[in-house]
């Protein structure tokens, strides 16, 4: 098994190597490429110094699959060349998430979304997929309605320049800014830029891939994103309308048996997740689940994730996982 991560220095890059050594991925050779002033320079994988390669050198090599995370550009140019040679391709930008027979992924809910040739597979947004993580076994349980989101996304979803930007204003040092205004002791309550419709490319991602994942295209869906001055670790607010009559307890119920799903909920004895819970962890943590007195059928929840694990590496090694599984490679 042949496996190349486009993207190998970035935050999530480095994150997919360490996640492959942890699950004990089996892997003959691994190719690590990064951007052409990388090249020659190396990364660690399992205690060895691996050297980056250059994106054409990795086509040359046909691994047999290929971890992106290096932006859409760079998704968009050079997928369709691994693809060609029959090379599984899962892609975490946002270039593929959207086109019409190309699968978008979260294993513990759509899997069988999984089929032999399709050769390009899109990791979906990491807000995304620590929400659908939680909500799939109940849609598939109750059916959603309605939903209504606000997020709390840490300053790691944007990247190293978000990082060093909080990190300057923190010690008090001038810094290049990634973010419209400061993030030190702040919320900026815009992730990603506005659309015409006056919300941003990121609510507008909750809508349509949540759409797409649980093969719900008339879902409504509405949602506010906020960047908050947090290190690691994305936290959600998510109001839940069902179509039929929900019970309380059998949500708790079908949360505990969900595969990837912790339920942390014991509001009396501080008991609830937050991202430090989830820090460094693959699971979803999902608590303060209480029913809504407003709307029949309704509850609150509250849902965080680790962003750079399972609300990205972790999803894209575990479609790779499931590849294997499937016997496509």
């Amino acid at each position: 098994m042949r496996v190349a991560i486009i993207g190998a220095t970035g935050l999530v890059g480095r994150k997919m190597l360490i996640v492959l050594s942890e699950r004990k991925f089996e892997i003959s050779e691994l190719i690590p490429v990064a951007s052409e002033g990388s090249v020659g320079k190396s990364v660690v994988f399992d205690g060895r110094e691996l050297n980056i390669v250059s994106i054409d050198d990795a086509v040359k090599a046909q691994p047999d699959i290929a971890l992106f995370s290096a932006g859409s550009a760079v998704s968009k140019q050079w997928a369709p060349e691994f693809a060609a040679n029959e090379v599984y391709v899962i892609d975490n930008s946002a270039a593929w998430r959207m086109e019409p027979g190309i699968p978008l992924v979260v294993p513990e809910v759509n899997g069988d979304d999984l089929h032999k040739g399709k050769f390009i597979i899109a990791n979906p947004n990491c807000s995304t997929i620590q929400m659908v993580v939680a909500l799939g076994p109940l849609h598939r349980a109750l059916g959603i309605k309605r939903l209504v989101v606000s997020t709390y996304q840490s300053i790691s979803g944007t990247g190293k320049g978000a990082v060093s930007q909080y990190e300057a204003e923190r010690d008090g040092i001038p810094a290049e800014s990634v973010y419209p205004h400061p993030i030190f002791e702040n919320c900026i309550p815009q992730c990603d830029v506005f659309l015409e419709n006056g919300y941003t490319r990121e609510e507008m991602k909750l809508v349509h891939e949540t759409r797409k994942i649980l093969h719900a295209p008339n879902l409504a869906i509405t949602a506010t994103a906020v960047r908050v001055p947090v290190l690691g670790g994305h936290s959600e607010s998510v109001n839940v309308e069902f179509e039929t009559a929900m019970d309380l307890k059998k949500i708790r119920a079908l949360l505990e048996e969900a595969p990837g799903v912790v339920v942390m909920d014991d509001p009396n004895m501080h008991v609830y997740p937050m991202p430090l819970t989830a820090h460094e962890q693959d699971d979803v943590f999902v608590g303060r689940l209480r029913s809504d007195p407003t709307l029949a059928n309704t509850i609150n929840m509250w849902i965080v994730s680790d962003n750079l694990r399972k609300g990205a590496a972790t999803n894209a090694v575990q479609i790779a996982e499931l590849i294997r599984e499937k016997g496509f490679v």
